[in-house]
């Protein structure tokens, strides 16, 4: 199970491993303060890409279609989200006031719709 939240909001005990997902730490968290396991920011889009969306609800699907290749080319940044996720719940934290459109909740649909690993 995969869930997001923003980082402002207080941790709960159903979060499981929270992961912050953003490129940028957030304005107004302190590093000691902020409940997380990882800080996994090559998991975010680049630096360009997030430029180009500005958060702009009309740019999402193609934010999306561009963010999704992006994250196609670097498997391997995925997989401490994907074993954290094998082992429980697991919640990518954000900063966005958008809580529709953002990075997080981009991020989470493609960890949901994964195909599955092959067979060995």
């Amino acid at each position: 199970m995969v869930s997001v939240k923003r980082v402002y909001e207080a941790p709960a005990p159903n979060d499981g491993e929270r992961f912050l997902v953003e490129r940028l730490w957030p304005r107004g968290i302190s590093k000691p303060t902020l409940a997380m396991t990882a800080w996994i920011k090559e998991a975010a889009p680049s630096g360009d890409l997030r430029r180009w969306f500005g958060h702009d609800p009309l740019k999402w699907d193609e934010f999306r279609h561009r963010y999704f290749a992006e994250l196609d080319g670097k498997p391997e940044v995925l997989q401490p989200l994907l074993d954290a996720a094998a082992r429980g719940r697991i919640t990518l934290l954000y900063s966005a006031r958008d809580t529709k459109h953002n990075s997080a909740v981009a991020l989470a649909e493609y960890l949901l719709n994964r195909p599955p690993p092959p067979m060995d």
